[in-house]
């Protein structure tokens, strides 16, 4: 990543909070560095980023973002190798699909420069905030929201596209217990499922609720028409396997085109282990279960990378995923995660230094 952008500002605090910070025990996006990046759009184009000290920000109450939601966001890591070299994960993946998110929104799309540079212009400022204790990482939150002001129901005038950093430390997800959703949808046909926008998430809150009162984690998401076909798990996409086959459903307009996901079935296919990409049933799942054929099924995303699934329930009943010696899951797990932190080859290019 050498920079071409000469002119990104950058004002530093006058104090860092750096050492009240206990990096042995980091709780995952709930600690902020010193710093952000920030870039505002307005008279039609995007001004030059600049890196500031980390505060909140003043919005107008009829600033639009408040109103009808025109927000997007992004989730990747910068990694640390035992060298103290800095490296970022397939970045261009998540400026890609940004910008995919922001079209789908209706907000203005943003150069590859201002978000390239100007993450690598912020991972700099703030780099001795990158953890290096074992499985730490720098979590980067890139996000865009309509900052103009007013009532009328159309897109705004202006925006604010953020980077803000928090260093978080290892994401150990447990034994996930689901349920399988037979009432309520993520996202349809035609929709915004493929984007990450704010109010994908938030209507997925109570539905999640409810499950996790009935004693489950998360709930795995089924298509919107008559909830046959699995699609998601949470905020992931979703592996199964069935007997030695990796299956994932199809990327759509209704689900997120994970750059996990895309990992995995990647570096699945390198390691010999069959794939395939399709629509596969809740009745399929079920049957797989029922008569020892379901071996695995695990989350995909940039937080956990993979988040195996211990058991699922489907009207009211409960169905157990057996304990393997060495799963899928925990193999592209290591491989992933090998590569993020350069401790192996990276046959495919995806590990990008600073």
């Amino acid at each position: 990543m050498n920079s071409t952008m000469q002119n990104i500002s950058v004002e530093k605090v006058k104090k860092s909070k750096i050492e009240e910070v206990d990096f042995n025990n980091l709780a995952f996006g709930s600690v902020f560095t010193d710093h952000m990046l920030v870039c505002d759009y307005k008279d039609g184009a995007w001004e030059t980023p600049k890196v500031i000290p980390y505060q909140p920000i003043s919005l107008d109450p009829s600033a639009k973002i408040f109103h009808y939601g025109q927000s997007i966001f992004e989730g990747m890591k910068a990694y640390k190798d035992d060298n103290n070299k800095t490296w970022l994960f397939r970045p261009l993946e998540n400026f890609k699909r940004l910008n995919i998110s922001a079209k789908r929104m209706a907000i203005p799309e943003l150069p590859e420069e201002f978000f390239m540079e100007g993450l690598k212009t912020l991972l700099e400022v703030d780099n001795q905030w990158i953890p290096q204790t074992e499985g730490s990482s720098m979590y980067i939150r890139p996000f865009i929201f309509a900052s103009g002001n007013g009532f009328h129901a159309s897109p705004a005038d202006a925006y604010k596209f953020i980077i803000c950093l928090a260093p978080s430390g290892s994401y150990f997800s447990g034994k996930v217990k689901v349920l399988i959703e037979e009432k309520y949808s993520r996202s349809a046909n035609g929709g915004v499922g493929y984007a990450k926008t704010g109010g994908n998430y938030a209507g997925q809150f109570y539905p999640t609720q409810l499950a996790v009162a009935k004693g489950y984690s998360q709930v795995v998401w089924t298509d919107d028409h008559n909830h046959e076909y699995i699609e998601e798990a949470g905020a992931m996409n979703i592996f199964i396997r069935i007997d030695d086959t990796l299956i994932t459903g199809p990327t759509s307009d209704r689900i997120l085109d994970g750059i996990t996901r895309k990992s995995i079935l990647q570096l699945a296919e390198k390691k010999g282990i069959k794939t395939e990409v399709r629509k596969i049933t809740v009745t399929e799942v079920i049957e797989a279960a029922k008569n020892g054929r379901l071996k695995e099924m695990f989350g995909a995303g940039t937080a956990a990378v993979v988040s195996p699934i211990s058991g699922f329930g489907y009207k009211g009943v409960d169905y157990d995923l057996p304990e393997l010696e060495s799963s899928f899951a925990s193999q592209i797990k290591k491989d992933i995660t090998d590569i993020q932190y350069n401790r192996a080859e990276d046959p495919f290019g995806w590990r990008v230094g600073l």
